[in-house]
């Protein structure tokens, strides 16, 4: 995708005044002094804090030690440390439950990831790491409920799509004040691969903030510098360190459109690309507060799709629909391989691992984080001059006017006609999935048979949450909101009926929240991506009440506690 538009006012600021005013914005989060014991812990645990994966007694704790100055990430340089983390019922840390030691060197970029164990379920704890008799920033994370529990609510963030460049991550900073969340659930897209000048802010891809390092990211080192100028951004750290992550990737964190073979945005003279994948995937293990292969260890594999248990109320399946997909179907779609059996999106060893996943009947719902829209979308009657910017943002149109994303579900009908069909077959209730990629907000049901609806069975619901600053239609129009883009969301839920709600118009997050009630998804919308202190207002909401595979419209959000 590219997006972008200068502000029509004439305000846009330019770059140079966009670096001092993160500057100072960074002495007025820091403060203009610091005590020595700040200073050190700044120059030490520069890339803040983190927590992930949790489980019922369990919760895997990150962060990052510069031991040296010449210990820079990506360098390679710098001497193996060693030191301590503690987790406490307490801040102050008065009541340590559980601690360990640690080792890191330039191997691991200096990276630090544990599995903090022999926690209780559903519970607050604070966490950090210490070396050399100095702290880092303490943490707050949250285990899970007990497998056998029933707890009144589920309550997740939602974002996916932020791309530095293209403005700042007011959304993450809204999240962070906050207190009533239990996790955040990152659809993908945490980086961006791309160097200054690509894929910025509008339709001039301006750079609000520039890329780290300025090229795009194809070695070892390029993946693990980018990854440590996103964790040094201060709404990111905040957020980070108030809520454990739930994350999976999509492109970006490797290149524009991966496929197990290759991507858009690799060239050959950019070498092998099974190499750049594994460099990528090694930095996200390193960088990132997950599970790989089930273990917090580095370097023990690459398997992210997992699944994780909220008591009998939920259990959430991660998907990964990059590594083991097909190739995506090329232009024009006259030869029916977007239905190929032997295309697959997910592989088959994930597929069947998803279909167990929705008819264990484990948990009342079966929430799916989604990298790309599983909801069929056709088309008809869009102007000419709107299907390239439409095409920018979602993909969804051809040039040739064919119906479908081959990027996401919508390439790959065979696989999704499988997981339909087993929710229907299987009488599967109660199956939300939870999508990011295409920097606009859905609200749809998915058909058994769309062409029969609404007469035909639903089988499940799919929320989709926008960008948190990758451009949108209405960026790449340069149209003011809420103008252009109603005649694309008209035709386009006039043509699919399923889809009850579509804005493609606005950056920002939602939150879900589960209850043996239902699932409710609201949507919050973030002003000026070039303003680091932009607001955020809540835009909609819609639910799906327990058994109805059915969506509606709710007139005020979840509280905020």
């Amino acid at each position: 995708m590219t997006d972008s538009p200068a502000l029509t006012d004439g305000t846009f600021p330019r770059r140079a005044v966009l670096a001092g005013g993160a500057a100072a914005g960074a002495l007025a989060l820091t403060g203009a002094a610091q005590s020595p014991t700040e200073a050190a812990a700044n120059r030490y645990f520069k890339h803040g804090v983190a927590s992930g994966d949790p489980l019922p007694h369990a919760v895997v704790l990150w962060t990052r030690l510069t031991p040296t100055a010449a210990a820079t990430p990506g360098s390679g340089q710098g001497p193996g440390a060693h030191g301590t983390w503690q987790v406490a019922t307490d801040q102050a840390f008065r009541h340590v439950v559980s601690q360990g030691s640690w080792q890191t060197g330039p191997r691991r970029d200096h990276t630090i990831k544990v599995d903090a164990t022999g926690l209780a379920p559903a519970r607050w704890y604070y966490y950090r790491f210490r070396y050399r008799g100095v702290s880092s920033r303490v943490g707050r994370t949250r285990t899970a409920p007990a497998t056998d529990a029933s707890p009144a609510n589920v309550r997740f963030g939602v974002v996916s799509c932020a791309n530095l460049q293209a403005g700042w991550f007011s959304a993450y900073r809204h999240l962070a004040k906050r207190d009533d969340l239990h996790a955040i659930l990152h659809l993908g897209d945490y980086l961006y691969e791309y160097g200054p000048g690509e894929y910025g802010y509008g339709q001039g891809n301006v750079d609000v903030r520039r890329h780290v390092p300025a090229h795009e990211m194809i070695s070892l080192a390029d993946y693990r510098r980018r990854h440590a100028q996103y964790k040094r951004d201060a709404d990111l750290q905040s957020l980070h360190a108030r809520y454990p992550f739930i994350v999976t990737w999509d492109d970006h964190e490797s290149a524009n459109d991966a496929w197990s073979g290759g991507a858009e945005n690799h060239q050959p003279a950019e070498g092998v690309w099974s190499a750049r994948r594994a460099r990528a995937h090694r930095a996200y293990d390193e960088w990132m507060p997950v599970r790989m292969n089930g273990t917090a260890a580095p370097g023990d594999g690459t398997r992210l799709f997992r699944r994780l248990r909220f008591g009998k109320l939920a259990e959430l399946s991660m998907l990964d629909l990059r590594t083991y997909r097909s190739k995506q179907a090329a232009y024009p779609l006259v030869d029916g391989s977007v239905s190929d059996p032997d295309r697959s999106i997910a592989g088959d060893v994930q597929l069947a691992w998803l279909k167990t996943s929705l008819s264990q009947h484990r948990a009342l719902w079966k929430v799916v984080g989604n990298p790309v829209m599983i909801t069929p979308i056709t088309l008809g009657g869009l102007p000419a001059d709107l299907i390239d910017p439409v095409n920018d943002v979602t993909g969804l149109l051809p040039a040739d006017g064919a119906p479908y994303n081959v990027d996401q579900w919508d390439g790959y009908t065979h696989d999704r006609r499988q997981i339909f069909r087993h929710l229907r077959d299987h009488g599967v209730e109660n199956t939300v999935f939870v999508t990011g990629d295409i920097h606009s907000a859905w609200a749809a049901e998915l058909p058994a048979d769309k062409a029969l609806y609404p007469l035909t069975q639903t089988v499940g619901v799919e929320f989709v949450t926008t960008s948190v600053t990758s451009n949108n239609l209405k960026d790449i129009l340069g149209a003011p909101r809420r103008t252009a883009s109603l005649a694309v969301e008209g035709i386009l839920t006039a043509a699919n009926r399923h889809v009850k709600y579509l804005n493609f118009d606005d950056h920002g997050f939602s939150i879900l929240d589960l209850t043996a009630r239902r699932a409710q998804m609201d949507y919050y919308v973030v002003g000026d991506r070039t303003s680091r202190t932009a607001g955020a207002t809540w835009t909609a909401s819609w639910a799906t009440a327990t058994g109805t595979q059915k969506v509606h419209p709710v007139s005020r959000p979840v509280s905020a506690g």
